[in-house]
């Protein structure tokens, strides 16, 4: 549906006012950011210089923005680094960029005992290796943690510990492969 309102376009001075109070509320990449100037500057060159003029002041900064993203998504979420990868590239981050935050955010930590707390925080109150003598809840905790962002790998790994049945989820496609 097309709005009735149509947006103000906003002059230079105006586009950098509005994108300090954007840039108040939350980050944003710096397409992000570019893709909402455009839409409310007055020509692509004052979007093109208020981005100038951030990256100049250090407030659009991807690898920054990367860093600090993919840092609270694995402390807030506990999510993978497939699951932050892919949420950066959603973001319209550079994949080299990307690729090197994660890689930073991710030296250190394993990732076994990562998607182990996962699927204790997702299952808590849960006695695991009853809940997933089940079959169908094995694979839907497989599918949970890959969703999350953990590797195949490592999935099957974490169930094993709970569960023999984990070895015939190995038929099951591996998506890692495709996204590499």
């Amino acid at each position: 549906m097309a709005s009735t309102r149509a947006a103000k376009k906003l002059a230079s001075e105006a586009l950098w006012d509005y994108a300090l109070r954007l840039l108040a509320r939350r980050p944003y990449s710096t397409a992000e950011l570019r893709q909402k100037l455009l839409r409310r500057a007055d020509s692509p060159a004052s979007a093109t210089a208020v981005i100038d003029k951030l990256r100049e002041y250090g407030l659009a900064d991807d690898a920054r923005f990367s860093e600090a993203f993919a840092s609270a998504r694995l402390q807030n979420q506990g999510f993978g680094p497939i699951r932050v990868l892919r949420d950066l590239r959603v973001k319209r981050v550079s994949p080299t960029v990307a690729k090197n935050a994660v890689n930073k955010t991710f030296s250190g930590v394993e990732e076994t005992d990562l998607a182990r707390r996962y699927l204790e925080r997702k299952y808590r109150g849960h006695k695991l290796a009853e809940l997933f003598s089940d079959q169908k809840k094995l694979a839907a905790a497989y599918r949970r943690l890959r969703t999350a962002g953990f590797s195949g790998r490592t999935s099957l790994a974490v169930l094993r510990s709970y569960s023999a049945k984990a070895e015939e989820l190995e038929d099951l496609p591996d998506e890692d492969a495709a996204q590499d």
